[in-house]
């Protein structure tokens, strides 16, 4: 490259790290613990965590109906509507979801988790570590802001992705005259950190560019579904266009619903079912979710729509493109489909990511300030038309735990 376009991109790379740095350092830092979410939860001994057997999701005769599980779940919420059913795929425990409304906001909603081979309410664990979790989670997603907080950090992400391409773009003259690897440790200490800041960049660079993309990818959660919802969605019930929507008065058996939407998805196991009136149904139908057998595709969600007051399917087609995007984008986010050693190797290019960003900070602020070299003079990182540049990489050129669930 000539000396004016590596300047050019010294100044892209400069400026769009400047403005997402913090951000991501608080994604790096709320998402290293929630790397380990599941042994954070059994901290405190929450109940659930000790809960054996059968999977709830699983069809077999030595669980309850749904119907005397949401029996259960109204009776300790009463004048509330069910929302949402969710299975465990590990365990007999399922959620119940209810609110006042159809409609209720997320904050009005309560979440009851009751065991399928008993019928039992199980006592919440929050108490222990999922306290933290979720508080973590929350800040991690939307900081505590909602959808406002949500695109925000979307937008940060994209930034970020731009940072980390003119990074890798100003790696190439950066090297040009260094063996890969090197470590001038003689040199001044911003010297030593800026070879330290590229030479960890530029090794964590895949999983930098997945992380982030895929934390893009997160926080267009809302505006992901509200797509599918004016697209697929609708062309789904377009039979029922018109119509008000149904009473919860009239809603019919839950078991009733599921064995239709099994005859017309053999061979997967539910996820959840969202009730009529909310965000993933129509005002008229369960929907019923499913998720495939294998690991490859359990993260891949079919969906059922069953009339909620006679049973009778309506439709079922997999989801479309972009929401599969997001459905993998979660665990790949995360490292949660690998088992510890895949969360212990996130861990440490979690880290590595927290190094750089604060190396990056570091390096800036030492540019500004104007440190010199232990000989008294100053660092040159001027660029000239002849010699090779040492440029002010000043700040990430790698990826955070991502932004949103």
């Amino acid at each position: 490259m000539t000396a004016p376009t590596v300047r050019v991109w010294a100044q892209v790379h400069k400026w769009t790290s400047l403005v997402c740095t913090l951000f991501l350092l608080m994604l790096c830092i709320t998402g290293l613990p929630l790397i380990f979410h599941d042994e954070i939860n059994g901290i405190g001994g929450d109940p659930a965590s000790q809960i054996k057997g059968i999977p709830a999701s699983r069809d077999a005769p030595e669980l309850r109906s749904l119907d005397s599980i949401l029996a259960t779940a109204l009776a300790a919420r009463p004048g509330e509507v069910p929302l949402y059913m969710a299975f465990y795929d590990d365990r007999p425990l399922m959620t119940v979801t209810t609110g006042a409304r159809p409609d209720v906001p997320v904050s009005g909603m309560k979440i009851q988790q009751i065991n399928r081979l008993t019928g039992e309410i199980v006592a919440d664990g929050k108490a222990g570590g999922r306290m933290v979790t979720e508080f973590l989670l929350q800040l991690h997603i939307d900081m505590f802001l909602g959808l406002k907080g949500e695109l925000f950090l979307g937008v940060m992400g994209l930034i970020f992705f731009v940072a980390i391409v003119s990074g890798v773009v100003l790696y190439a003259p950066f090297m040009r005259k260094l063996d890969f690897g090197t470590l001038r440790t003689a040199r001044s200490r911003r010297v030593k950190w800026l070879d330290y800041h590229n030479l960890v960049g530029i090794v964590a660079l895949a999983w930098m560019t997945v992380v982030g993309l895929t934390g893009v990818i997160n926080a267009f959660v809302t505006p992901i579904t509200t797509l599918w919802q004016a697209n697929e969605l609708a062309d789904m019930t377009r039979g029922y266009a018109g119509r008000p929507a149904l009473p919860p008065s009239r809603y019919g058996s839950i078991d009733v619903a599921m064995a239709t939407a099994r005859r017309a998805i053999p061979g997967m196991n539910p996820q959840f079912i969202a009730f009529p009136g909310g965000s993933y149904s129509s005002g008229h139908h369960y929907a019923v979710f499913f998720q495939g057998a294998t690991p490859l595709t359990e993260n891949l969600l079919t969906t059922a729509l069953v009339d909620a007051e006679t049973g009778q399917l309506t439709d079922a087609r997999p989801m479309p493109w972009y929401f599969k995007a997001l459905s993998l984008s979660r665990p790949l986010h995360f490292g949660d489909y690998g088992g510890l050693p895949l969360k212990l190797l996130w861990a440490v290019l979690d880290l590595f990511t927290i190094v750089v960003l604060g190396s990056g900070v570091y390096l800036w602020i030492a540019r500004r300030k104007g440190l010199r070299d232990p000989m008294g003079r100053r660092e040159d990182h001027s660029v000239s038309a002849t010699s090779v540049p040492r440029l002010p990489v000043s700040a990430q050129t790698i990826a955070s735990k991502g932004i949103s669930r």
